[in-house]
Order: C-alpha cells, then structure tokens, then sequence
C-alpha cells in the first residue's frame, strides 16, 4: 500500500483473507515467518505459501520504495517489477486515503 494510506484491517483484509479477526504479528513472528525484520519486509524472496497483497493503487506510480529485508536499506522499483513475484495479487480497495 502506500504511505499516505491506511489499511483497512477490520474490512477489506479480513474479508480477504477470510476471517473474522486480524492482528498484526510481533516483530518476533514476523522475523520467524519472513526471515526479514519488521521495517525492511519485501515481497521479494518470501517464503512460498505466504500470500503477497498489493494495493492497486501502487501500480498508478511511477516508482515505490520497498525495503530490502532489513531496516537499514530500501530499494526504489517501478511497480511493473511486482508482476515478476510468485503468488501476488493485487488487491482493489484495500486501503482508505488518510484524512
């Protein structure tokens, strides 16, 4: 998603996913599952059988910043490099603009 929106946790993801609660995993969980830290998680080189969500709205830029599986750098993509990842999706309405 991008950085002046918000995710809509309580609708359009768990209504995605199927669920009816979703919380965020602890810094600890998300290292174990991701092998990355949580301020560097990128959607490259997950482990397989995790879903990849994408806001639609990412790709109406012209380039994003995602981080590089550590807190200390990040990587500045075209959007069109997400079509490369295995098992993304991207997903419409899955944030709300911040007010």
């Amino acid at each position: 998603m991008l950085s002046h929106t918000r995710l809509d946790v309580n609708g359009t993801v768990r209504r995605l996913i199927g669920t009816r609660k979703v919380s965020f995993a602890s810094a600890e969980k998300a290292a174990v599952l991701t092998g990355m830290m949580i301020g560097g998680v990128t959607p490259f080189g997950l482990p397989s059988g995790l879903p990849i969500y994408v806001d639609q709205l990412v790709f109406d830029c012209v380039s994003v910043v995602v981080g590089d599986g550590s807190r200390w750098q990040k990587l500045r993509i075209a959007p069109s490099v997400f079509h490369s990842v295995a098992g993304l999706e991207a997903v419409e309405g899955r944030s709300k603009l911040s007010t």
